[in-house]
Order: C-alpha cells, then structure tokens, then sequence
C-alpha cells in the first residue's frame, strides 16, 4: 500500500487533494489539526502518533522526530528494505508538509522543527519519495498518480527543488529575525507572479516576482477584467493602495506617475471619490484609482465618468462590475487590504545591490506635536493639519500638500526646489486657499516659503522642524498670524 503523510500549515485546496489520494489507495498518516480536518472530511487519516505508539510531548515540539518517520521516508527501497523490516518501518512514499506562518507573528514558539525535517528528508531522498510543499501542486501530482507511469524521477526533482527552496526562504527568514537589524548576508525568495504588458516604456519587457513569505500585496489581486497590467501600473497601484488603507473612514486615492494627485475621505465612498477628483481633476484623468470599502454601484458610475487606468478595491458589487465591463481594456482589480504585520523592510535596487531600509512609521499622536507659534491650531484645525501630514508623506520628495476638510486641495511633487513645490501646490489649489492646512515633508530651510504661503491665504502649516532657520520660520509665523505644528520627523520619498 501506497502511505502519504500530510501535516500543513497552509489548509488551501487539501480536502479534494486528499480525497482523491485516498480514491487511489493511499494510506494518509497526518498530524494534530491536519488530522482531525481530515476526518471531519470523512478521510480516513491515521495519527502519526498512532503509527509511532509514542505520545506527543512537549506542548507538541516532539512529535514527528521519530524514527518510524523519518526512517519510512529517509529509506532507500533497494539497500535498506532488511533494516526497516526489522524494525517494524513502513516506507512512507508521499510527503505533504508546509510550515508554520513565522513571517506571521515572528515569535520563537512558530519555528518549525519537524516540517523542515520531514521536508529535507523526502527531498534528499527523491529517487523514492515524492515532496509537495506547495497547494498549486496537488492537481499535477494527482494527475501525475493516475497516469501508468506515475510521477517520475524528473517530476520529483522538480518538486525537490522547490521544497529545499521553501525550507532554505524559512530559514533564512528565521536569521534575519534573530540577528542584527542588518545581517551580513541576506537572502530575498522571489517567485515568478507573471510578465507584465512592458515595463517603465513600452520597448522594455517586465515581469513581476512575489516576495516569498511576505504579507499579501497587489501581486494577489483578483484581476476582474482588463488588459495586461504594466510596470507602471503595478507602482502607481502599489502607491496608491499604501496611502489609501491608512484611513479608516471611506476614502480614496487616485495617483498618477507615483504621485497622489487626489486624497480624500468622507463618510460615504462616493463622496470620497468626489472630493479626491476634484483635487486635480486634469491630473488625475488615465490615472491609478484605490479604494479602502467594496465599492458600489453609485461609486462605479461616478468613478465610470472620467478615464482610469486602474481601479483597485476590496471587492465590488455585481452591478459595480456589470458597468466596469463596459469597458472592457479598463483594469479592475481586488484584494484585501490587511495591515502590514512581522517585519517590513523597503528594498531599493542600484547598480550591483540593493539598498534595504525600515518601512517609515510617522504619524504621532497629538500630545507629541510641538505649537511653536504665538497662535495655537483650534481642534478642527488639529485634525486637518494631520490629515494633510498623513498625505504629505505618501508624495515624491520634496513634497507639499494643502488640504481642506479632508480633501487635498493642491499637490506639489517631485521638485529639487521645496519653494517650488509650495508654489505648484498653490497654484493646484487655485482659489480654495483660505483656511486650509499646509503640510512639508521635510523643514522649511528659509521663510520665504512662509511669506508666500501667508500671501496665499494659508493659515496653518505643519512640518518637522529641524533646521538651523527654524526660529526665523516660527517668526515669520507669527508676523502673518499662522499656527505652525511641528512633529520632529521627517517624512522623504525618493
């Protein structure tokens, strides 16, 4: 009799894999919540601590680390057949192991011991043992079973392979954890997603790869309809959804280029898609739409009224993608929004490396901000202040935002100069000045960008201090009777 042991982590698509294993005669050993899955699924499943006659110990850090185990996958069947009938061991022909979800929670008690284990012993053992680590698998290697030949020894190499690269990413997940903020060599597992439409031009091919244990991104999306994704289309997206899933009221986003061009929220979905056009209407016509609620009908029509590229969601009533079909080369995706979770780094590609860095936190709750000016912001104005802080820092370097009542006004983006950006904000902003809050990535290192501020009608400003000027910005502050929060960190985009 044919016996697989499965034990794993990742529960997708395992019910009709192991159903049909058990169709084709194979006897199934499992493990604690594999097995008692199994046989709420009604297939048979035998407790690996049944076929050991040895108790789990330990909190279940020792189950698997047995000799009935690992002998019955480790055994050659052609040398070692006398051994393992000596000692009672039956050969054990397919391994179905994936491991705890480290990169989940980084704690010490997820370090899997047993399934890297029984993993590297049925792959180094591939002449005899077929190892399956992944569930996008199952169907080949059922299909593989029914064939005369079954799965051959290229078929199990190919699925070695895989399996001493999901051991190798887990472990090298597990040092980076545990070493210094920077170890001395760092592995990244990446994984073929697909090719892309083209990359930055339209000369250039592109592929998009998967960070190997990493929380769920874009490259998850469900894409409902639409050309090709591009290069651009997938930054500009991935731009779009970091800023957007910040905000806990409905909102939107709408970038183009990697740069917000609207942000809003509001209480309805509509409203926020409104208000986030209005910031820019011209710039935002071909761009990136996301949106941090399922997005209805009445949100689909109005966003239907303008051209974009992208539109991107948690999900979508039918009738929101009955009208998106229309047109039909508009791409339209989903996927969860979850919080970012275990450690987050920002790798950056230059010439022969990469540059690796702390994914930035900003917001600070307001008893840490500094009033340095004569004036003090009143509670409304607090919260506008902050929401133009927590747009400011999703904008190239350097970077200006005015906003309004939860609305970017004007977006000043991407310039050498940051009296250049304050300017191209205002202008963006046109007459819908007064009253409004200014944000700065980074300080103002003169007052003249004060004076042209006060001149537009601006009458709050936050930014992170820091420069050598700074009195001489907090004075010009008061001469033009504006409330200025500082929050002592500094925001760039590059």
């Amino acid at each position: 009799m044919k016996r697989a042991l499965i034990s794993v982590s990742d529960k997708q698509a395992l019910i009709p894999f192991a159903q049909q294993l058990h169709e084709l005669g194979f006897e199934i050993i499992s493990t604690g919540g594999t097995c008692a899955l199994l046989r709420g699924a009604h297939i048979p499943a035998i407790e690996v601590s049944t076929l050991t006659q040895f108790p789990e110990i330990m909190d279940g850090r020792v189950k698997t680390l047995h000799p009935k185990i690992h002998g019955g996958i480790l055994g050659r069947r052609d040398t070692h057949q006398n051994v393992a009938r000596e000692h009672g061991i039956n050969w054990i022909d397919l391994v179905v192991v994936n491991l705890y979800p480290f990169a989940e929670t980084m704690a010490i008690e997820q370090i899997d011991i047993g399934g890297p284990a029984m993993i590297r012993s049925a792959a180094k053992n591939m002449e005899f043992v077929t190892v399956v680590v992944d569930p996008a698998d199952y169907d080949r290697v059922i299909t593989c079973l029914k064939t005369e030949k079954g799965l051959t020894f290229a078929d199990r190499r190919a699925l070695a392979s895989k399996a001493f690269k999901h051991t190798a990413d887990y472990d090298a997940l597990i040092h980076a954890s545990l070493g210094a903020d920077f170890p001395k060599n760092l592995s990244l597992g990446l994984t073929q997603s697909y090719d892309l439409r083209y990359g930055e031009n339209p000369h250039q091919k592109a592929c998009a790869y998967r960070l190997d244990k990493a929380p769920k991104g874009l490259l998850d999306a469900v894409v409902h309809q639409g050309k090709l994704l591009s290069y651009n289309n997938l930054v500009d997206g991935d731009a779009a959804v970091a800023c957007v899933r910040e905000f806990s009221s409905p909102a939107c986003v709408i970038v183009k280029h990697a740069n917000p061009c609207g942000i809003a929220q509001a209480s309805t979905l509509s409203e926020a898609f409104q208000k986030a056009l209005s910031g820019d209407p011209v710039s935002a016509f071909g761009g990136i739409i996301a949106l941090n609620r399922p997005c209805d009908l009445k949100t689909a029509e109005a966003i239907s009224k303008t051209f974009f590229e992208v539109i991107i969601a948690p999900s979508y009533s039918q009738d929101a993608l009955q009208l998106f079909a229309l047109k039909p080369n508009q791409r339209v995706l989903s996927f969860e929004f979850q919080p970012i979770s275990g450690l987050q780094w920002h790798y950056q590609a230059i010439e022969g490396g990469f540059l690796v860095q702390e994914k930035a936190v900003y917001l600070r709750p307001p008893e840490d901000l500094q009033v340095k000016t004569q004036r003090k912001p009143s509670e409304q104005e607090l919260a506008a202040l902050l929401f133009a802080w927590q747009a400011v820092r999703h904008v190239k370097s350097n970077a200006i935002v005015i906003a309004k009542e939860n609305q970017t006004l004007g977006i000043g983006a991407g310039q050498v100069s940051r009296i250049d950006a304050v300017d191209i904000a205002i202008r963006k902003a046109i007459d819908r000045l007064n009253g409004s809050a200014l944000a700065s990535d980074a300080f103002f290192p003169f007052r003249d960008s004060i004076d042209r501020i006060a001149q537009a009608g601006i009458s709050l400003v936050i930014q992170p201090g820091g420069s050598v000027r700074d009195q001489e910005v907090i004075q010009a502050c008061d001469e033009h009777n504006i409330a200025m929060v500082l929050t002592g960190t500094r925001c760039f985009r590059h």
